[in-house]
């Protein structure tokens, strides 16, 4: 008997709304299954994301759990449409799971923040900068996959070239400044990275924005994160990066937690103007 796949996080998410739903409400498993016509366990594994869940069954859960959001619903219902997968999954089985997932929230979101203390954003990569960063893992990754892991990596980009009736999500890119200082793949792939930034940052929802080394402290030291917006506030996910891959929450607090990290990175970082020339001076001095 074939093994069901690992849900995607978006699917463990849609899994932990409908739960968090019926929690809201006190009613138990047992009573979203007597709604449903299926047994408790079918009810966790779509709690768990698990097991498909069709647009209906979220209605009728909705309705009976007294949610009246019909924005919050329909994002749900969005959720569910199994006709929504994209290029992502062709890279299933091939590389992490977390890489497709990132892939997947940046595809679905409305907007996207970012700040990296270490890395170029990897919407804004060039493959020689990207090359360099995966040929550095530890143990070391067969060349084959490093070349898969960049086309991957320079295919996710393509959120930001959607046109109607999809268009891009607005993109803001908060880096501090010893990211752009520290050459990966060397002086002359550094400074055509660096070019690029500028040149991306130039484009209509694209923003970069860079800390200079004189603001001295700032929160998230350490961190890549991306704070991505839903289709409703309630559905906002935050990414966080770490040594072992990519972490997702969507807890209020955690929520509350990185919206006032972004803003401080907004308050604190140069203007789009600024930044670019700070960009191009240390390009030139590569």
């Amino acid at each position: 008997m074939p093994t069901r796949p690992a849900p995607t996080e978006r699917q463990k998410r849609l899994g932990a709304e409908l739960r968090r739903m019926r929690l809201a409400t006190g009613q138990t498993t047992e009573y979203a299954a007597g709604l449903l016509g299926l047994d408790r366990t079918k009810v966790s594994n779509m709690e768990g994301g698990v097991r498909a869940i069709s647009p209906e069954r979220i209605r009728i859960l909705a309705s009976n759990y007294d949610c009246a959001d019909k924005a919050y619903i329909d994002a749900l219902v969005a959720m569910a449409d199994v006709r929504k997968r994209g290029w992502w999954q062709q890279y299933r089985g091939s590389l992490p799971q977390g890489l497709l997932d990132v892939a997947e929230l940046e595809w679905f979101a409305t907007r996207l923040r970012s700040y990296q203390t270490v890395h170029i954003p990897g919407l804004l990569q060039l493959g020689e900068y990207a090359r360099s960063i995966f040929a550095a893992v530890l143990p070391s990754l067969p060349k084959s996959e490093v070349e898969l892991r960049v086309v991957q990596r320079l295919r996710r980009q393509q959120v930001l070239d959607r046109e109607q009736p999809e268009p891009p999500p607005d993109y803001i890119a908060y880096i501090h400044e010893w990211a752009l200082r520290m050459q990966f793949g060397g002086r002359r792939a550094m400074r055509e990275q660096l070019l690029h930034l500028c040149e991306s940052s130039e484009r209509d929802k694209v923003e970069v924005r860079v800390l200079p080394v004189e603001a001295g402290a700032f929160p998230g030291a350490g961190h890549a994160v991306l704070y991505a917006d839903g289709a409703v506030p309630q559905l906002d996910t935050v990414q966080l990066d770490s040594a072992h891959g990519g972490e997702f929450t969507h807890s209020e607090a955690q929520l509350a937690k990185y919206r006032t990290h972004m803003e401080w990175w907004q308050a604190h970082t140069l203007g789009p103007q600024d930044s670019r020339d700070l960009i191009h001076s240390i390009a030139r001095q590569l």
